[in-house]
């Protein structure tokens, strides 16, 4: 069945940097555009960012706009989250996702709805 596993969450300090990775099975993930999206406490669950298929196009929230890169690597059936410069307000945790069909190559969104299956979530904590 689909599954993605999140990891590489953490305690870091203002300014600091951490990787995500996301780990895809069962399903093929070079048809499929891969979104990462965050819930911090009290607030709703946000898009952060996704990756296209076909020409990987890339999208991110304002917010998280320069500071932040998604990349893929099919073979390794792996999506990435590198988050550079965080701040406090980036405390949450992070979840990666799958789009749901219909396939569109070279797009993805931010939208929740828009995707269907989703990993566990790692945890991100930006402190001093």
């Amino acid at each position: 069945q689909v599954q993605l596993v999140e990891s590489g969450g953490g305690l870091v300090q203002p300014g600091g940097s951490l990787r995500l990775s996301c780990v895809a099975s069962g399903f093929t993930l070079d048809y499929y555009a891969i979104g990462w999206f965050r819930r911090a406490p009290g607030k709703e669950r946000e898009g952060v960012s996704c990756i296209s298929t076909g020409t990987t196009n890339t999208y991110y929230a304002d917010s998280v706009k320069g500071r932040f890169t998604i990349s893929r690597d099919n073979a390794k059936k792996t999506v990435y989250l590198q988050m550079n410069s965080l701040k406090p307000e980036n405390t949450a945790v992070y979840y990666c996702a799958k789009v749901r069909p219909p396939i569109r190559v070279g797009a993805c969104s931010l939208y929740g709805y828009e995707y269907i299956d989703w990993g566990q979530g790692t945890q991100v904590a930006v402190s001093s």
